[in-house]
């Protein structure tokens, strides 16, 4: 089947018409490029670049107001009083399909951890895979700015938060299944491209496409044909459920959506968000919210920390959930830790609690989580009180008349002990006590 024979099916042409609504849009023809910006509204502007030879159909990662008012060289002001919003892409891209493969598959389960249901997967046509969340499943605004205008910023800290909590897992998977030369041969790389600092990188063998994280960037829409592979860009339900040959032209159905936004529920990526941009403000870089402070970091203390000390949201969570667990481990972990609690006493804490829960996790994710906290080689505080995503968010805040002196789980079970420790220590004497002398009393009676 050729190029014009496929795209001449109307349910392929439907699709493409979907998901090019208020975008910028390019044809390709072959090794041409069509005319940018174009915009296509109804079927016949499809058919009409079919009927010109269009060999692959391209759109932008943000929406806009009116796409055709775009212009080169135009500024971030601009360009944010155009946009309408903007569509999470992350491009993952290998010499080698199975490392791209590896990556989604994690990111994926990061994104499982966020409480994120409604992402979107799909085969880039050649040797990537391409994973979005649409702009629907963010809250509209963020300390007062709307989320439309934190594009391309927040999008790019969202990506490199997510790449710091695969990257040790993704290459303990890579040297599982070959080993660095054999790797570096399948990607097309040297050895010493993916040793850095004198540690494997596994992101110089798969890369998450930061180009694509640019303002008016464009991407491979979903049913569009790769002209170097000759295979369609298809949407795939799972990683495992990749079939190259539902990738040829003739074989390919549309039977799932990408970036499915009528189905998405609004504000689920609301959790990811924050914790993306505190990861980036503990970072100190490219910090989006620039009149929020850095958090004090804080000073272990020097014996564990007793649970009759904990405030009211870890003891609610201790006595068991049934919705929001992966958020309640995320707490926890980052509590436990402040406690001065050693590891195998929080994972001995952390299986207990999830036996109590109605549907326990499976014990194999508990200790993935450990062991990713673990390596990050340094004290994360649990989130604020004040963040609505977590404690409101699991209906864990309950507080009690101590509460309002404090910001921070972690200072509450502090300044508890620390009141405890005062309060049992024997009274000092005052200077004038210890100037007076003994009381004399007179023995005789008289």
């Amino acid at each position: 089947m050729d190029a014009q024979d496929y795209y001449s099916q109307k349910d392929i042409q439907a699709e493409l018409l979907r998901q090019a609504q208020d975008k910028e849009c390019q044809a390709w023809f072959n090794s041409i490029r069509g005319r940018r910006p174009e915009v296509v509204h109804f079927l016949g502007d499809i058919q009409d670049l079919v009927k010109q030879g269009m060999s692959s159909f391209h759109i932008s990662e943000e929406r806009w107001h009116d796409p055709l008012t775009l212009k080169p060289g135009m500024q971030k002001k601009e360009l944010d009083s155009l946009r309408k919003g903007w569509d999470l892409i992350l491009d993952l891209d290998s010499k080698e399909l199975s490392y791209s493969f590896i990556a989604g598959d994690l990111l994926i389960e990061a994104l499982k951890f966020h409480d994120i249901k409604n992402y979107s997967l799909k085969f880039s046509g050649n040797h990537g895979v391409h994973i979005g969340i649409p702009f629907e499943a963010f809250p509209d605004e963020v300390n007062g700015v709307p989320i439309k205008d934190y594009f391309p910023d927040g999008i790019r800290i969202i990506a490199e938060y997510l790449k710091n909590m695969i990257k040790d897992f993704l290459a303990t998977r890579i040297l599982e299944r070959d080993t660095l030369e054999q790797a570096c041969v399948k990607a097309q790389k040297t050895k010493e491209e993916a040793i850095v600092n004198g540690k494997f990188d596994p992101f110089a063998l798969v890369d998450i496409d930061s180009v694509l994280v640019s303002n008016r960037h464009l991407y491979r829409a979903a049913y569009s044909i790769n002209e170097k592979s000759g295979l369609v860009s298809i949407p795939i339900k799972s990683i495992q459920d990749y079939n190259k040959e539902d990738a040829k032209p003739e074989n390919v159905k549309v039977k799932l959506k990408f970036l499915d936004k009528e189905n998405t529920i609004k504000g689920e990526a609301k959790q990811l968000l924050v914790q993306a941009f505190d990861w980036a403000i503990k970072k100190q870089s490219n910090n989006p919210f620039p009149e929020q402070h850095i958090p004090r970091i804080y000073e272990l203390p020097k014996t564990a920390i007793k649970e009759e000390h904990f405030p009211p949201c870890i003891k609610l969570i201790s006595a068991g959930l049934e919705d929001g667990k992966k958020r309640a481990i995320f707490i926890l972990i980052n509590f436990l830790g402040n406690m001065g609690w050693n590891d195998e006493h929080i994972k001995t804490y952390l299986l207990e609690w999830n036996k109590k829960n109605k549907e326990p996790l499976p014990e194999a994710y508990i200790s993935a989580q450990l062991a990713w906290s673990k390596k990050q080689n340094k004290k994360i505080l649990p989130p604020n009180c004040d963040n609505a995503s977590y404690y409101k968010g699991l209906n864990i805040c309950r507080p009690d008349g101590f509460c309002s002196t404090i910001k921070n789980p972690v200072n509450y079970a502090t300044k508890k002990s620390r009141m405890e420790e005062n309060k049992n220590k024997p009274k000092k004497k005052t200077k004038k006590q210890l100037s007076q002398p003994p009381i004399q009393r007179n023995c005789s009676g008289s």
